[in-house]
Order: C-alpha cells, then structure tokens, then sequence
C-alpha cells in the first residue's frame, strides 16, 4: 500500500467531511478512489485528495454537483483556474464583509447621537436578528456571492417603497391565478394568458433575466417555502399555483408558433 494513501475514514477525518459525503461522491463518480490495498480496501491517493480539493472549490463557489463532474472532467481545464476562481470568490466575500462593517459602524454613530437604544424593545433587537441570520444562512446555501450580491444592488437601486409595491404585486398575482384556478379556467384561455404574461415580466423583474437565479429562487421555495410563507405570509407563496400558470405559459408559447 502507498504510505500517502488514505482509506474513506482517514480521508473523512483529515478533511471534516464525513465518509457518508466521500461515499456519495464515490457513487455519482465525482471522486473514485483510484487504488486498492492488498486486502481490498479502496485507497485514495495524492492525486484524488488534489481532485478533492478542486471538488470542494468549486462547491463553494455555488457549482452543483453534476456541474463539478463536468468542469473537471473536461479536457483543459486547469487546477490554477479553479484555485484563481475561488480565490476572486473569496476577495468578493471580504469586500461584502467590509461592507456590512461600514454599515453597522454607520448604524454605532446613529444609536450614539441618539443617546440610547432603549426606546427599541429588546424583543425587536432578537427578532431582527434571528432574521438576518436565518435569511442569510438561506441565502448562502441558494444564490452564490455574485447573485446575492446582484440582488442587493437592485434592490438598492429602486429602494424600499418600489419593493414593497413589487412584492405586493406578486401577492395579487397569486391570488388572481387562484381564483381562476378556482373558477376552473382553461390553462390556455385569454385570461390564464394574460396572467403568465404578468407572471413573466415579474419573474424577470425579481431574477435580472437570469435563468440560473430562477432556478435558485424555485429550489429555495420548493426546500424552503413553509418557513418563508410562515415568516412573510402565506399570500406570498407561489407554489400552489405552479402547475396550473405552468400550464398556462405552454399554451401561450404554443399559439404563438407560427
């Protein structure tokens, strides 16, 4: 056996990843261990812990799983392409922390020339609190650093009143595409079509057209959306209505063929 090969539980443990994740990657052929002991044992080897490493590079920089097995299956792509990705990744996290610094130093100077916090229960500090986080920790898993931070420009740009009605506009919306669901309209009549026409120009509003980030913000609420119903209300939760607007997009897409 090779004094630098490592067994699944050694590998597991000199990395923090647990054998159940090496064992996946076995499975789905993302990282197969290319040696074996004289007893049988399956042994990775230098080579395999490099390609772990690209692996896991590429995972944090928002790849999927079957996106990782192609980038490094692909002929020419380089380990120092990977390492020069995640490390412009990792100089976009820092700048966005920087960020986030300035604005709580700016939200310090405020609550000190007003002279105390006090007149803000202590609940509302906890419940705005647990929100960031759990938003954020929602938001790290589901959209990489460029699209968060893409989200929060746009926002910034139209500010909080032309969100507030945009957002509003997605509950109405929802529930016009109930009631007609209600009424049992044809998902190809005028009026479902008209509604998918809404739907689309407001789906291209939220994502930047964005294809990737569409996909994203349907995983987040397929995974997600009792916890986000339950925290934004339940008006705002789409999923209900997916299949029949669906439904009502193919039709329209289809009288439209010439």
């Amino acid at each position: 056996m090779p004094t630098n090969a490592l067994k699944v539980g050694e590998l597991a443990r000199r990395t923090g990843l647990t054998v159940r994740t090496l064992h996946h990657y076995d499975q789905i052929g993302l990282l197969k261990p290319s040696l074996h002991s004289e007893a049988g044992y399956r042994l990775y080897s230098a080579r395999d812990v490099a390609r772990l490493q690209r692996v896991l590079s590429l995972r944090q920089l928002g790849f999927s799983l079957e996106q990782v097995r192609d980038c490094l299956d692909r002929d020419g792509f380089s380990p120092l392409e990977v390492i020069a990705l995640h490390v412009s990744r990792l100089r976009e996290q820092i700048d966005a922390q920087r960020k986030l610094c300035d604005r709580l130093e700016t939200l310090a100077l405020h609550l000190k020339a007003a002279g105390s916090a006090e007149e803000v229960s202590t609940d509302e500090f906890l419940q705005t609190i647990e929100e960031m986080t759990m938003l954020e920790q929602i938001a790290e898993k589901y959209f990489t650093t460029e699209q968060r931070q893409s989200i929060q420009d746009a926002r910034e740009r139209i500010g909080q009143a032309e969100l507030e009605r945009r957002q509003e506009e997605w509950a109405e919306l929802i529930a016009q595409i109930k009631a007609e669901m209600e009424r049992g309209t044809d998902p190809a009549d005028a009026k479902a079509a008209a509604l998918a026409r809404r739907w689309q120009e407001l789906l291209h509003w939220s994502t930047g057209g964005d294809p990737v980030v569409e996909a994203s913000m349907k995983r987040l609420w397929e995974e997600q959306g009792d916890t986000l119903a339950e925290k934004f209300g339940a008006k705002y939760d789409s999923r209900p209505v997916w299949g029949y607007i669906t439904q009502a997009i193919a039709a329209a897409a289809g009288k439209n063929q010439p």
